[in-house]
Formats: structure tokens, C-alpha cells, sequence
């Protein structure tokens, strides 16, 4: 029995569209070793009629596509702006409710009960983000009989608040991170609390913030030297020499446990997910299963997770985050409860459907499975592909068009959660994701590989896209080998990501390449449709001597033609290329010294000057010669090409209209 994995399928709404969309799932499907974990779709458990999504992009096409497997009409809302996405093009019915600000659409709750009532709508699944942890939209729904997909308000309003979550946590007997929350007297009370609570603690004033007042002390000497220095800084600071201790957790990873519990008192712990490749707080990879928990510690973070979610009376999909120390120590950080960005991991390797089983619960039915059921089959991994640039502190928005898109689902075992498609606008109004890319393996080192595979063979054109530095995080030697933690990116790019370093193998690599692909342009240039264009002026040529510009370098090749393939001469080494060289697709997959590589040509301007995306890092091109503020935003404008700034005509501050001149290059 197969797991169907829920492909990106960007096809109209209706039965052909559900043809579709199962043909694609069908063959990108997972095998399982057991019959229980495929998401088994029963036309004959009836759930609802007609459902509404209460979001957009990737999360409400995913939303859609199990609502088609289960028989259920969907109706999708919208802004204005969105009024041709791609999750109104699936849905059966879609409705505008508002201009694009959010505040005016998707979080305007008075608009989106109407539509409800107007559609006739008997339930609403949230996504994530927007109203889906928003308690009086639950309450709301409630009131008109309407079913919320998720948890009740009591679920949503208790683990919503920090302070009532962390103190019913500590009740149902969950891990929380310990300290002491009175004021601390003196050197000597210090290391007897730092002693109880476990080394290493956290010193930090009372009143503290900004850095000021906190030391880090790992045994009884740093503790009392902390004290000192901490209240020295606190009085200074602050005027208040008040101390707290708590413990601190060091190198912490963050790891995620996915829960399911039903409306009978039912409830399951689905493995965990690893989160800890982060930036400013957003995770950006993760995985499933973690390559640092060992079963006892597991079912020990599992067992709490479904600990907490009883305590709550909890009944949907929800997840419940917890940090995680060195030493393997867990302490509770926060439970969401709503679907998860990154729930595809924990679908591709426990082969249940999260949006079935949550659509099922709402609507009464008991849970199917029991906690032995539950496996880990295999492993996956999920990058987030974003619009940003992440050369800027790891990533900022960038807008634009999708001037060029292609996912890579014909590389093996291959999902990607999207809600975009040729055409599409990233605008500056919702978060700049493009997808979510998923790959699986029956190992850690195959779901890896495939994934390197996959954004090699990603096409993103019209925006600046995070691929270089996603592609970079996962071939990492320290990630590799799972030597991680959320200081991941800081502790590798301290100075910022730069792109992909080459070695000199990967230089001679990239300049073979560069080589060989002009002289393959040469040569086409010269035929029209298969035959030369002056039939009677046949060109022998079968060797070039060339000069490749690369970074400040400018470096002497020497290209030599044997029918399809190139021998390259560079430093003094030869490197055989071999390709098909189909210059009209945007990927070329070639063979140097029988290592594979696909490359992707991105441009190729009249001079003959070609810009290449090598290990998923664009050479030359992008460098940002000037920035650009509209709608309160800052927008960057990018070179079109390598050049020298000829002369800039606007100063900071400067009005600019649409077709002005602003920067001349040479």
C-alpha cells in the first residue's frame, strides 16, 4: 500500500483538475512497509459537505488537495491581489474579502463570516499563521455552528499564554526550563540555587535587558564571580542590583514533537522533527527524524508532549516545541496549536495524512491508530525556499515576478508544497515563501543527497531566492554529521553567507564549463535547424583557445571538440565535459570526469557574456548598486550585468518616478 505524498499540482478546480492532481501524487508516491501508515481515503466515512480555508499560498493548496481525496467541496478566499493565485484556481468556490493589506483580507474576521454563511460553508481549516491560534475566531465559529478545525477555545487560550502554558506544563509533569524567580541575596545563596538547578546557569538582573547584567556561570566559582559582577552591572545600569538565576541551555537544539490527539481522550505522539537551522528565530531546515535523539529520549519527550496535550483536553494535530541541551536534557518552550510549516517531514515518514486526521477529528471520529503504530520509515527533509536574498542577514525579502518556474519533481522521491507558479507576483503585502521542498530516503544520507540533487534541478527566475544558501547548509560538514544547534548559521558565516567557496577542483570545474558551454553556443550559432547556415562555408574548427573572466581572475583555457564532448585544458589539467547541450532548457545536466553536475544558464547577454548558476551559487551577476524605497519598504535594485557605474543620477532622499534614469553602468 503506498502513502501518497500531496504534490504541488497547479491545475484548475473541478473533476479534471482531481484527475490530475492524483495521477501527479500517485507516481511520486512512498512506499511503506505497512498497510496501516497509507493515507487511506474512505469515501464511505462521511466528514463535511463543503469547507472553507481560512488562508492562502502553499498551505491552502495543501489544505484543498485532501479535501478533493476526501469528496469535499472547498471554498477559498482571497484579497484582491490574490484574485488569480493558485489556491483559487484549485478550490471549487473562491471569494474575495478584501484589499491586500492583511488586516483588511485574511485577518478581517466580519468578511470571512460572511463568505461562510454566504457559501454555506459547515467547516474552516485556518493553515497556519493569520487566524489559526486566534481564540475568538474559534469562538466565533462556534457560535454559528460552524466546525473550526483545530482544538476548542480552551486549548487555543491556555497554551497561547506563556505564563498559564509553562505553568500548566510544569502540572502535567512536562520538563520546563528550572530557575529561581526570587531575588537572589548573596554570593553564597547564588551557588546553592545554581547547584539545585543544574550547571550551567544563567545570572541576569532582575530588571535587566540589553545583554547588561547576565554572566553565564558553568561551576561554584564562576557562579559567585557572576553575582558580583552582575549586580555591579545591574546597580549601574538600571539602578536595581536585583539577580535572577535560571538555567541556561547551551548549544541548544530545537526540537519538535507533532501530537494527534481525538475528541475520546485519545492521543498520539508522531516522532519528532528537527528545527534548529535557523535565522532571526525562523527556522529554515528541518528534518525528521533527529540525528541526536536516541529512542529513550524519544519516547521521553513523546510521552510529555501527549502529557500536556491530555492536560488541555487537546483534540487536533499540534505540536509542542521543546529545547534541547547538549547533555540531551529537554525543557518545554511552547505548543502551537495549529499544522506546522514543516508537518510534510513527519507525513513522508509515518505515511499519515495531518490534514485528513485533523479534518476526521473535527468531525468526531476516533484516532485509528495506537502509539505502536506509529513508525519511522525512512527520513525527509525540508528546505524552505524563500524570495529573499540571503546574503543579507541570511535572508531579506526581495518582490518581483516568477518570470521562470520549475520545480524538480522529476528528481526521485521529490514533494514540493507550493501555492505559486509561472507568473506569480511575490509581492510586498505576505510572506515571500516560494515552497517548501521535501525530499525522502530510506537514510539521512539518500534524503540528503536528493535534496542537493533537487535544488540544482530547482528553476527560480524573476526574484533573488535563498537556494545558494540552503544548498550550502545541507552539504556543511557539521550538518552532515548532525553537529547542529540553533548558533548553526552565525557559528559557520560569522561574517554573513557569501555563496559557495570553490575549491580549486571546483574552479577548474566551473571554468571547463564555462568554456565548454561558449564554444557550444559558437557552434549553434552557426546552424539553423540542424543545417549550417551557408551550407558551402563548412567550419572544421575543433579547438579553441579562450580566456575565461572569473571573479578578478582572468584565466587562459584551451577547448578541444570530439563529438559531444569537450576536452578542456586548465592549469596545465584536461577535464573531459560531456552533455546533450540543449541550449533552449534552462538546466543542463553534464558529465567532468565523471562527476554529474547540473548547471543552469540563467543569461547570455549580445556580447556573448553568460551568467551561470554553479552549486547553487549565480557567478558574476547581482550585485546591488542602489536601493530603492516605495510603500515604506526598501527595495534593492540589482545589476543587470557585470559593469562598472558610469555615472548615478539621484541622491538619497531623491523622488524617483517609474522610467527615470538612476544609475548608468559601462
Amino acid at each position: 500500500m503506498a502513502a501518497v505524498l500531496l504534490l504541488r499540482c497547479g491545475v484548475r478546480g473541478g473533476r479534471r483538475a482531481l484527475r490530475e492532481c492524483e495521477t501527479l501524487c500517485s507516481r511520486r508516491c512512498l512506499k511503506t512497509s505497512h498497510k496501516l501508515y497509507s493515507a487511506v481515503y474512505d469515501p464511505n466515512e462521511k466528514t463535511f459537505e463543503k469547507l472553507l480555508i481560512a488562508n492562502r499560498g502553499e498551505i491552502a493548496c495543501r489544505v484543498i488537495k485532501t479535501c478533493k481525496k476526501m469528496g469535499i467541496k472547498t471554498v477559498a478566499i482571497h484579497s484582491d491581489v490574490d484574485a488569480n493565485a493558485v489556491h483559487v484556481k484549485m478550490a471549487d468556490e473562491a471569494v474575495c474579502v478584501g484589499p491586500a493589506p492583511t488586516s483588511k483580507s485574511y485577518l478581517n474576521m466580519d468578511a470571512i463570516m460572511e463568505v461562510i454563511k454566504k457559501t454555506r460553508a459547515q467547516a474552516v481549516h485556518p493553515g497556519y499563521g493569520f487566524l489559526s491560534e486566534n481564540k475568538e475566531f474559534a469562538r466565533r465559529l462556534a457560535a454559528e455552528g460552524v466546525t473550526f478545525i483545530g482544538p476548542d477555545t480552551h486549548a487555543i487560550q491556555a497554551m497561547g499564554d506563556k505564563i498559564e502554558s509553562k505553568l500548566l506544563a510544569k502540572n502535567a509533569k512536562v520538563n520546563t526550563i528550572p530557575g529561581f524567580d526570587g531575588v537572589v541575596k548573596d554570593a553564597d545563596e547564588a551557588v546553592r540555587i545554581a547547584r539545585e538547578i543544574g550547571y550551567p546557569v544563567m545570572i541576569k538582573a532582575s530588571a535587566g535587558g540589553g545583554g547588561k547584567g547576565m554572566r553565564i556561570a558553568w561551576d561554584d566559582e564562576e557562579t559567585r564571580e557572576g553575582f558580583r559582577f552582575s549586580s555591579q552591572e545591574a546597580a549601574s545600569s538600571f539602578g536595581d542590583d536585583r539577580l535572577l538565576i535560571e538555567k541556561f541551555i547551551d548549544n541548544p537544539r530545537h526540537i519538535e514533537i507533532q501530537v494527534l490527539a481525538d475528541k475520546h481522550g485519545n492521543a498520539l505522539w508522531l516522532n519528532e522533527r528537527e528545527c534548529s537551522i535557523q535565522r532571526r528565530n525562523q527556522k529554515v531546515v528541518e528534518e525528521a527524524p533527529s540525528t541526536f535523539l536516541d529512542p529513550e529520549t524519544r519516547r521521553a519527550m513523546g510521552e510529555q508532549a501527549v502529557a500536556l496535550a491530555k492536560a488541555v483536553k487537546y483534540s487536533s494535530a499540534g505540536t509542542v516545541e521543546f529545547l534541547v541541551d547538549s547533555s540531551k536534557n529537554f525543557y518545554f518552550l511552547e505548543m502551537n496549536t495549529r499544522l506546522q510549516v514543516e508537518h510534510p517531514v513527519t507525513e513522508c515518514i509515518t505515511g499519515l495524512d495531518l490534514v485528513q486526521e485533523m479534518i476526521r477529528v473535527a468531525k468526531g471520529y476516533p484516532l485509528r491508530h495506537k502509539q505502536a503504530d506509529i513508525p519511522i520509515n525512512g527520513w525527509a527533509v525540508e528546505c524552505r525556499v524563500y524570495a529573499e536574498d540571503p546574503y543579507k542577514s541570511f535572508g531579506l525579502p526581495s518582490i518581483g515576478k516568477l518570470s521562470q518556474y520549475q520545480e524538480p519533481l522529476h528528481v526521485p522521491s521529490v514533494r514540493v508544497d507550493s501555492g505559486i507558479e509561472q507568473g506569480s507576483d511575490i509581492s510586498i503585502y505576505y510572506d515571500p515563501m516560494i515552497s517548501k521542498l521535501i525530499t525522502y530516503g530510506s537514510n539521512r544520507a539518500e534524503a540528503l543527497r536528493r535534496m542537493e540533487e533537487a535544488l540544482d534541478n530547482y528553476v527560480i527566475r524573476g526574484v533573488t531566492h535563498n537556494i545558494s544558501l540552503l544548498r550550502e547548509v545541507i552539504i556543511h560538514p557539521r550538518f552532515v554529521q548532525g553537529d547542529i544547534s540553533t548558533k548553526f548559521l552565525p557559528e559557520v558565516y560569522p561574517d554573513g553567507f557569501k555563496g559557495h567557496q570553490l575549491t580549486d577542483r571546483e574552479r577548474r570545474e566551473l571554468l571547463a564549463t564555462a568554456a565548454s558551454l561558449y564554444v557550444a553556443e559558437q557552434l549553434r550559432s552557426q546552424r539553423f535547424l540542424g543545417t549550417p547556415r551557408i551550407p558551402i562555408a563548412k567550419s572544421k574548427r575543433s579547438s579553441w583557445e579562450l580566456s575565461v573572466h572569473l571573479g578578478d581572475g582572468i584565466y587562459p583555457v584551451a577547448v578541444s571538440k570530439d563529438g559531444s564532448s569537450f576536452s578542456v585544458e586548465v592549469d596545465g589539467m584536461k577535464l573531459n565535459v560531456t552533455g546533450e547541450w540543449n541550449l533552449a532548457s534552462p538546466l543542463l545536466s553534464i558529465t567532468i570526469d565523471g562527476t554529474q553536475r547540473t548547471i543552469q544558464r540563467l543569461s547570455r547577454d549580445a556580447s556573448g557574456k553568460t551568467s551561470i548558476q554553479f552549486l547553487g551559487t549565480v557567478v558574476s551577476e547581482g550585485q546591488e548598486i542602489c536601493v530603492i524605497e516605495a510603500m515604506k519598504m526598501q527595495n534593492s535594485m540589482i545589476a543587470a550585468k557585470t559593469g562598472k557605474v558610469k555615472a548615478v543620477h539621484c541622491k538619497a532622499g531623491d523622488t524617483v518616478g517609474e522610467g527615470d534614469l538612476l544609475v548608468e553602468l559601462e
